[in-house]
């Protein structure tokens, strides 16, 4: 059962990721950002920390969420509601080398401003 789980969650990443974007770990991103910037990139990890607004029946959401993939962590941009804290996220989209802006305040040093994600 365990097995299956892992291997269909490996599908979905791979389906997920397989469209047009470099899968890298945050460490690639942060270790070289000029390569990256302004290109789509996915990363796969756990949302350890968010901040945003979701006002239920009006289009008023979005956010920023911290994603830690092991070699390090990034913070991701939204325009839909946030994940929950602990859930594990792939998330596409396009790698910014300067912080993030919500809420009046910079969140990171680099960035990714979300096109799409996936939540286990």
């Amino acid at each position: 059962m365990v097995l299956k789980t892992v291997l269909l969650g490996l599908v979905v990443c791979l389906v997920f990721f397989a469209s047009a974007c470099d899968k890298v770990t945050v460490a690639n991103l942060t270790d070289n950002p000029s390569k990256y910037t302004n290109k789509e990139v996915g990363v796969i990890g756990r949302v350890v920390k968010t901040y945003g607004i979701n006002v239920p029946f009006s289009p008023i959401r979005g956010g920023v969420y911290e994603v830690d993939d092991g070699t390090g962590s990034i913070w991701v941009a939204t325009q839909s509601s946030v994940p929950r804290q602990g859930a594990r996220v792939g998330v596409k989209g396009r790698f910014q080398d300067a912080g993030l802006q919500f809420g009046g305040k910079t969140y990171g040093g680099v960035g990714i401003i979300e096109s799409d994600r996936k939540v286990k």
